[in-house]
């Protein structure tokens, strides 16, 4: 255990978070995601929710402000229905560390998946929500 870091935060993905750049992205992926498939780079945080995970990243991680959407959410594919209670739980835990994030950039399924295939890292964890998937792109961190 670390003091500061949230549990929920493994070891390899203190690693990966430490060894991303400016501009990287990191997926966390729903429990359905074909995360194996698209990228080489898949930790696994199993039974975590992602809400839970982004309260405990997001005070660790600087999101990119030099673009307009630091995150990125797959739109709904036609036919389906949105659950906005998913994105809503995702913002009130970014809130906390980043109060004037822009808004949730929703993306083509297919798009989305191209973004994993050239993403850092994708973190597969229990989220059960359809359409749970979410981008964090990294931005460069404050000197302190």
């Amino acid at each position: 255990m670390l003091k500061g870091i949230s549990p929920l935060i493994s070891p390899d993905l203190l690693g990966v978070l430490a060894r991303m750049g400016h501009g990287d992205e990191l997926i966390l992926a729903d429990a359905h995601f074909p995360g194996e498939n698209f990228n080489s780079r898949v930790l696994r945080a199993d039974g975590l929710r992602i809400a839970d995970l982004l309260a405990a990243i997001l005070p660790l991680f600087e999101l990119d402000a030099y673009v307009p959407h630091p995150l990125a959410m797959m739109a709904v594919v036609l036919g389906d229905t949105l659950d906005a209670t998913v994105e809503d739980s995702y913002l009130k835990s970014i809130h906390i560390t980043n109060p004037n994030v822009p808004a949730i950039e929703r993306i083509e399924r297919f798009a989305f998946y191209n973004r994993a295939k050239s993403a850092f890292a994708v973190v597969m964890t229990g989220e059960t929500a359809k359409y749970g998937n979410i981008i964090l792109r990294k931005g460069v961190t404050p000197i302190i």
